[in-house]
């Protein structure tokens, strides 16, 4: 069976980690001297955070001991007190294997966490401190409680550079013997948004249809829109052809299989890439943001894309962009 290549490709060594020179630096300057703090790693998905976390461990405690005192968990499978209580306390309260000083726990989505379960792992990280480190990785580090935040030194993981997910792209198209065309790198770049995880699925998909990974099957690996179809939608209504920007939503929705989300996320993209005077786009902007809460809120996908088109079409066919 074949292996999935962002675990197939995912660097043991500090040093092998992609893009995040800042803080693999300071991450192996704190391994040498013997001992660590505990961490709290925050940033967008897929720009290293897990694995700096694993090779950070495998680098302290060596090749044959490591996997003896760490322990992974994630927080958003089981979110509440009771895994502090059972699975986390009684790991850190035990004492480290083969003769090493302390334990780490790594608990990943760790803003998953309850405010009640956060305050309970803020107790368990001040009480067991001599015998396990914690790092804890999350997206919004807003949703971590003040006081554990001022226990953990901070890493802030920033997304990746596209010359950097390109090297790394680079590697795998040699190793497993395939063709990125231009095009298709740049598609990647579009696609992933510094997420090296997601350039690196969607690059697998594409290529178990074909040797040669080309922006066309990319796109349909991807299940997203080309950025001409998001740009011709919104131009559309601007002109205030809403029945033709209907029938491209259409298209979007039924035979490209998007989501409403999705596509919000990629018409607030196109926004700034489409000429138009900068009270029209805050106007569209607004309502872009207006139609995503609403969407989150549980409303109906295709209504409130529609209503968006139609707002967008009257805030383009007035002269003073208002309704």
């Amino acid at each position: 069976m074949q292996e999935i290549w962002t675990e197939k490709y995912r660097p043991t060594d500090l040093d092998e980690v992609v893009g995040q020179k800042g803080i693999i630096s300071r991450l192996t300057a704190i391994v040498k001297s013997g001992n660590i703090p505990h961490f709290l790693f925050t940033g967008p998905a897929g720009t290293g955070k897990t694995t700096s976390a694993l090779a950070l461990v495998r680098k302290l405690f060596g090749e044959e001991k490591w996997r003896d005192n760490f322990q992974e968990l994630n927080a958003s499978d089981e979110r509440g007190i009771q895994i502090v209580r059972t699975k986390i306390k009684s790991f850190a309260r035990a004492a480290p294997l083969g003769g090493a000083e302390f334990k780490v726990i790594f608990l990943d989505e760790a803003d998953s966490l309850t405010s009640d379960a956060q305050a309970a792992l803020r107790r368990t990280m001040e009480k067991y401190s001599n015998t396990c480190r914690f790092i804890l990785s999350c997206n919004y580090s807003s949703r971590i409680i003040p006081p554990i935040q001022s226990r953990c030194s901070v890493m802030r993981f920033a997304p990746l550079k596209q010359e950097d997910i390109k090297e790394y792209l680079g590697r795998i198209e040699k190793s497993e013997d395939i063709t990125i065309t231009d095009g298709g790198f740049e598609t990647l770049m579009y696609i992933s948004q510094g997420d090296l995880r997601k350039a690196v699925n969607i690059l697998q998909v594409a290529a178990s249809f074909t040797k040669t990974v080309d922006t066309d099957n990319l796109y349909t690996s991807s299940a997203l829109a080309r950025p001409e179809m998001i740009s011709e939608l919104i131009t559309l209504a601007l002109k205030g052809k809403f029945g033709e920007a209907r029938e491209r939503l259409e298209d979007l929705i039924t035979q490209g299989g998007l989501a409403g989300e999705d596509i919000l996320g990629q018409i607030h993209r196109e926004l700034f890439n489409i000429p138009m005077d900068d009270e029209l786009r805050v106007r569209v902007l607004d309502a872009v943001g207006e139609a995503d809460f609403r969407l989150v809120e549980g409303a109906d996908e295709r209504i409130q894309i529609e209503a968006l088109l139609a707002r967008i079409q009257l805030l383009g066919t007035r002269k003073d962009h208002s309704f």
